[in-house]
This record gives structure tokens, C-alpha cells and sequence, in this order.
């Protein structure tokens, strides 16, 4: 394995280098020239945004809290008769709420810039207006892809020149829960071919998890065990029995802090450990090489999708994994996450099957698998 601390000396020129390997910018330069020449270049763009609560169909429960609803605000950026659409959702970790995500969202003056096509201009001005807030500028993000790529035509997985053939099943998801409600959750999950369970409250419970699901099916499973468990040697045997058990991969096995423990637990896990809450942003991957075998991919964590394809492109570059990820989130955020898809090995993109109360149509789960289509922009239409 790299040593990591010799590995840290030398990574921050990768972090420097990612952000310059973005394929969209001189795309974005042509496209642009070409709608002056069409549309002319006073157009004004116009975001507007509106709470919404995500109602689940269960009791959602990690290892430290449970919840029925999500706080959400849906955003729109509107250009020239051009709608796109973007979504901020907010778990309770995040520290992000309605109220903070508005206050966010009412400092942003687009009226500044001359067009959508001034992605990076437009995202690096939202980035600076505040630190954290990263729901809020994942909202404004994902509604300027979806205007621009409605603009040129194309969805933002071809604009990138990504492969949809190659997207992975996404994995469905079952909280911690008494033995029959996990049966019957395990019974929903029956057109998935990987299930994610979240475990990291204690043994006992973690093990009712998992034999609980097997007496149901042998359905590949992922564990998420969001840092609940605290000593390595215990994270270690846990893993070494979730190997028999048909488990693919362990996310974030223990707190984001402990990383030299994470990285001896990695040292020896017979299974891919990835970094969730360890990996936020861009510069969070250079000091994890080493500790964990890949990351998470969140875009209400990144700040959305530029800074999601910069996040790839690092990894791939460090020979690291990667997974894409969600929070419970409508369609529209499911979607654009989605875009990223063909480049990952895992997907967990279910947020928005597990709410009762979507209000888009977006990416399509086939026979398990992200399926991707050609609507143009994050490929996603208004209910």
C-alpha cells in the first residue's frame, strides 16, 4: 500500500491539477459564440426557489438518528424561455436548513453575468459568497447544467463524453429497523441486484441486520455503517464476518477523523472501503489515498456537479474507486448525480424512491441498473 503520510506531501499538486481537466470549457466557449451569433447576449437569467418537504414511504434510521421527512428547496434558473431545474436537500448532518438555504440563495445575483455558458465564473462566484452551504450551492449548480445543457441540446453524461452502458446497479436502500420491518423492506428491494444496509449501532443489532436480510435473500449487499464503529480491531472482525455474508464493499466503518485507524482497517480488509462522510469536497481526496480504497460522491457535499466531474476525474488519477451517492432527494438531484454514473463502480441512487411525494420525472432504474437517457440537460421534466 502508498504510505499515505509520503503520498500527502506531493498530492496537493494533483488536487491543482484536477481542476484544470474539466472537458466542458472550451465546449462551453464554442457553445457560447454560437448562441450570441443565434440568441444575442442581453438575455438576463432569473433564480427562483421554493421550500418542499420530502415525505418518506418509511422511517428512515441510521446509526444515530431517525427521521420521516427531508427538508428540501427546489430552485430554477430561467434564460431567454430556458427552465432549469436544481434541487438543494437537507438531511440533519448537514447543518443546512430551509431557512439557511433561502438566506444563501437571496445573496446570489446572476444579473451580473452575460450567460449561462459562464459555468465556472457563475459556480466560483456562488462558491465564495459564503463557506459550507453546500446543499444551497449544489441547488444553484444543478439548475444551471440543466438550463445549459437544454441549451445546447444534450444531456450533461454526453457533453462529458461519458459511456452509458457503463453506469452500475444502483443499490436500494434499508435503515436500521425491527426484523419484520427489514423483511418487508427487503421484499421491496426484490428488482434491485444490490441492497445497501446501513449498520454501526452495535452488534448485536448489526448482525439482526444482515441475517435478518439473508433469510429473505442472498442479494448482494453494501454496508454503510456511517462511523459507528469505534475501534479498529472490532471494524476489522466485523468486516472479516460480513465477507461471508455475500457484502461487496464497507462505507465510512469508522468516524472521518480516526484516519490512520481507517487506513490499517483498510490495510487488511478483505473488502473496498470507501470514504462518506470523510470525503466532502475536491480537497478531501489527496489525504484520504491510502486510508480508504475510494470515495463517496455526494453532490449536496460537493456543491454539484462541476465540482462532482473535478472529484472524478482526481480519483481516477489517484487510482481510487468511486461510488455516487445520494441523500433522500427528488428526481431532479437523483438525476444529475446520475450524470457521473458510467464513470463509478457503485451507485446508490435511491433518494427518490424512498419518497412518497416526487414532484419530477427523471433517470430510470432498469432491471437494477442507472439507466441513463437522451433528455437534454440533468434529464429531468416537471410533474
Amino acid at each position: 500500500m502508498t504510505n499515505r503520510r509520503e503520498f500527502l506531501k506531493t498530492a496537493g499538486l494533483l488536487t491543482a491539477a484536477a481542476t484544470i481537466l474539466n472537458p466542458f470549457e472550451l465546449f462551453a466557449q464554442r457553445g457560447e459564440r454560437a448562441l450570441k451569433g443565434i440568441k444575442g447576449s442581453n438575455k438576463t437569467m432569473v433564480l427562483t426557489y421554493r421550500p418542499f418537504e420530502a415525505q418518506l414511504r418509511h422511517v428512515f434510521t441510521i446509526s444515530n438518528s431517525s427521521r420521516t421527512t427531508t427538508p428540501i428547496v427546489l430552485t430554477e434558473i430561467a434564460w431567454d424561455g430556458y427552465v432549469g431545474y436544481g434541487e438543494a436537500s437537507m438531511p440533519p448532518y448537514l447543518g443546512e436548513t430551509q431557512a439557511s438555504v433561502i438566506d444563501f440563495l437571496k445573496k446570489i445575483d446572476l444579473s451580473r453575468f452575460n450567460s449561462p455558458f459562464e459555468i465556472q465564473d457563475i459556480l466560483t462566484y456562488v462558491d465564495a459568497l459564503a463557506i459550507n452551504n453546500t446543499a444551497a450551492k449544489a441547488a444553484v449548480d444543478i439548475a444551471l447544467h440543466d438550463l445549459v445543457g437544454k441549451i445546447i441540446g444534450q444531456p450533461w453524461w454526453k457533453i462529458w463524453g461519458f459511456n452509458p452502458s457503463t453506469t452500475p446497479n444502483t443499490s436500494f436502500t434499508v435503515g436500521l429497523d425491527t426484523e419484520e420491518v427489514v423483511k418487508e423492506k427487503t421484499r421491496e428491494a426484490s428488482p434491485y441486484k444490490v441492497i445497501k444496509v446501513k449498520l454501526g449501532r452495535d452488534e448485536a443489532t448489526d448482525k439482526m441486520m444482515i441475517n435478518t436480510i439473508r433469510s429473505v435473500t442472498d442479494t448482494v449487499i453494501c454496508v454503510d455503517a456511517n462511523q459507528g464503529w469505534k475501534d479498529k480491531h472490532y471494524a476489522l472482525e466485523m468486516i472479516n464476518w460480513l465477507n461471508e455474508k455475500n457484502v461487496n464493499m464497507i462505507e465510512q466503518p469508522m468516524p472521518k477523523l480516526m484516519l490512520d485507524e481507517t487506513a490499517w482497517v483498510t490495510e487488511n480488509s478483505p473488502l473496498p472501503i470507501i470514504a462518506d462522510e470523510a470525503c466532502q469536497r475536491l480537497t478531501d481526496i489527496p489525504k484520504l489515498k491510502g486510508a480508504y480504497n475510494g470515495i463517496n460522491i455526494k453532490l449536496m457535499k460537493c456543491t454539484g456537479m462541476r465540482e462532482a466531474r473535478d472529484m472524478v476525474t482526481l480519483a481516477k488519477s489517484l487510482h481510487m474507486k468511486i461510488m455516487v451517492g445520494c441523500m433522500t432527494e427528488t428526481s431532479c438531484a437523483i438525476s444529475a448525480a446520475a450524470q457521473i454514473a458510467p464513470e463509478t463502480e457503485w451507485a446508490d441512487l435511491d433518494g427518490n424512491l424512498l419518497i412518497a411525494n416526487d414532484v419530477f420525472k427523471g433517470m430510470l432504474i432498469v432491471d437494477g441498473k442507472v439507466t441513463l437517457s437522451d433528455l437534454p440537460g440533468i434529464g429531468v421534466v416537471k410533474l
